[in-house]
């Protein structure tokens, strides 16, 4: 097995692009045939990547308004630096938080992505933010969300074109 510290290569980002467009209806033969490469290869490659924490997970895109759930809010906190990461991982236990992202500097340094029915739903999610040890500081109503692969995972293109 390769090192950790190894760099992906060509085909492992191919392969991370083709799974990040679409993970679930993506077979490894596909991949394989546009990568010329065996199907084995490719599980393989698959198999590595995960283990080496590349690859850490296949999420599911949610459309919360669809399943009932109308506020899909990002809530802007601040924690103090020395306990951002411990807050922000006692955060992931309150109901309704989906996502938290810890920004690197600056006082809005974590961002909760919460859904909820209603706004008392939010009220209670942004106090329970606050018992955990988090400072609101904002909350934004997210309309929509787009998303795309990487673009420097994508196949290079050819000399041809």
């Amino acid at each position: 097995m390769a090192d950790d510290r190894t760099p992906i290569d060509d085909l492992d980002r191919r392969i991370i692009h083709a799974l990040q467009q679409d993970a679930r209806h993506t077979t490894a033969s596909e991949i394989a045939e546009s990568c010329d490469v065996s199907a084995r290869t490719v599980r393989n490659r698959i198999d590595r990547l995960e283990e080496r924490g590349v690859i850490q997970g296949y999420d599911v895109d949610v459309d919360y308004e669809a399943a009932g759930y109308q506020l899909h809010t990002l809530i802007v906190c601040t924690a103090p630096i020395h306990e951002r990461e411990e807050i922000a991982l006692r955060a992931l236990d309150v109901d309704g938080v989906v996502a938290i992202r810890e920004v690197m500097t600056g006082a809005d340094n974590v961002h909760v992505e919460v859904v909820g029915v209603d706004s008392n739903d939010l009220s209670r999610i942004g106090r329970d933010l606050n018992d955990v040890g988090l400072e609101v500081v904002d909350e934004d109503l997210i309309r929509n969300e787009y998303t795309r692969p990487f673009h420097r995972f994508a196949a290079p293109a050819s000399d041809d074109e």
